[in-house]
C-alpha cells in the first residue's frame, strides 16, 4: 500500500494512543457497547478527516473541540459539511462542556442516536447467524 494511503490510519493510531483527557473521559462511557448497546469507534478517518468518535451503524460522528477550535470555525464548518455529505450526522461538544456536564453530553448523544433513522437490513451474509 502506498505511504500516502496509510497516513490517515497512522495518524488515527497516534491520536488513539495520545488521547486527550476529554477524549478518554468520553471513551470510558462509549467503549465496549456501554452506551445503550451501540458500538462506537474512536479516531476514525472519514475522507481526509479523522473523527473523534463514530457510531457507524447510526451514521453519527461526535467531535470534541478544545480552545484551538474557536480560531478555526471556518475549517470546522468545512469539515462538518464534508462529513455530513458522506452521510453522517455530526454533533460537537466543547471540552469544558463535556467536563462540566458529562451527563448532559451523554443525554445529547442519546437524543442524536434516537433521531438517526433506523438502519436498513444488513446485506446478505453480514451480521446474520
Amino acid at each position: 500500500m502506498p505511504e500516502k494511503a496509510r497516513r490517515p490510519t497512522k495518524r488515527a493510531q497516534h491520536l488513539r494512543t495520545n488521547a486527550t483527557e476529554h477524549e478518554r473521559l468520553l471513551w470510558l462511557e462509549l467503549r465496549k457497547r456501554r452506551f445503550n448497546g451501540f458500538k462506537f469507534s474512536r479516531q476514525i478517518p472519514i475522507g481526509p478527516f479523522i473523527c473523534d468518535f463514530v457510531c457507524r451503524r447510526q451514521m453519527l460522528v461526535i467531535e470534541l473541540d478544545g480552545g484551538q477550535h474557536s480560531a478555526n470555525v471556518e475549517k470546522d464548518m468545512a469539515r462538518t459539511r464534508f462529513i455530513e455529505a458522506a452521510g453522517y450526522r455530526v454533533i460537537r461538544f466543547w471540552n469544558h462542556e463535556l467536563k462540566e456536564n458529562l451527563d448532559g453530553a451523554l443525554q445529547a448523544i442519546g437524543t442524536a442516536i434516537e433521531a438517526c433513522p433506523p438502519p436498513g437490513p444488513l446485506p446478505a451474509g453480514e451480521g446474520g447467524l
